[in-house]
């Protein structure tokens, strides 16, 4: 049996749901645990220190929103894929905002579940280059660590990997179809608007030493230092 790719908690109150992604997960290489409820959900994550979680939105006791938030509040950014029966783009929006890497709706493919879990944790380690430094930003992809003026920036992976492509080619302008291909794996133009949630979240957390500029009608970059 080849070495596993690492646990990923699954949260998940639907048990043939739960069934299915502990299959096609554990197929794949993953070690899986998976709660049905969602306080036993978080205290599950906060024991066993996942390298990615999968979260259903609603669950007992505690929403996956809810979930995430608290996550994200206590500093843990372990990568989070959303998976929710409502295909509402409020939800959407609000789950990325609250720091989720990903999000699929139900029904969806436990193969695309696998695919996306994978195209996270690959950008998280692929590129061991010297850090990047675009104006007062740094950008340091091996202990993928991101100061601005001197202070520690908390990004999501996406968030992280969607600032490391445009800071890798300052003043080049990419569209949101590029920038999905290349962070998300993926080219679907209706998820433009995960983009623009996303490029939201990175002005937010940078503040004023952001970089990025928008190309009104085109896209997303970073100004030349």
């Amino acid at each position: 049996m080849s070495e596993t790719r690492g646990l990923v908690v699954v949260v998940e109150d639907e048990r043939p749901i739960a069934d299915l992604q502990r299959l096609y997960l554990t197929e794949a290489g993953f070690g899986v645990h998976v709660e049905s409820d969602g306080a036993e959900g978080l205290a599950a994550i906060r024991r066993l220190r996942p390298v990615a979680v999968v979260l259903d939105v609603g669950l007992p006791s505690l929403d996956g929103i809810e979930i995430c938030r608290r996550l994200r509040e206590s500093g843990d950014w372990t990568p989070v894929v959303f998976v929710t029966a409502r295909d509402d783009e409020v939800d959407r929006i609000l789950g990325l905002e609250l720091g989720a890497d990903d999000y699929l709706t139900k029904p969806f493919s436990p193969r695309e579940l696998v695919v996306r879990i994978k195209t996270i944790l690959r950008r998280q380690h692929g590129d061991t280059s010297v850090p990047l430094a675009v104006g007062t930003i740094t950008l340091d992809a091996v202990q993928r660590r991101v100061e601005a003026s001197g202070r520690v920036v908390p990004l999501t992976s996406t968030e992280f990997d969607l600032l490391a492509k445009m800071m890798s080619s300052p003043g080049q302008v990419f569209t949101r179809e590029q920038l999905l291909s290349s962070v998300w794996g993926q080219a679907d133009y209706g998820l433009g608007r995960t983009v623009d949630v996303h490029i939201a979240q990175l002005r937010s957390k940078l503040g004023d030493d952001s970089p990025i500029v928008t190309s009104r009608g085109v896209g997303y970059s970073v100004a030349r230092a």
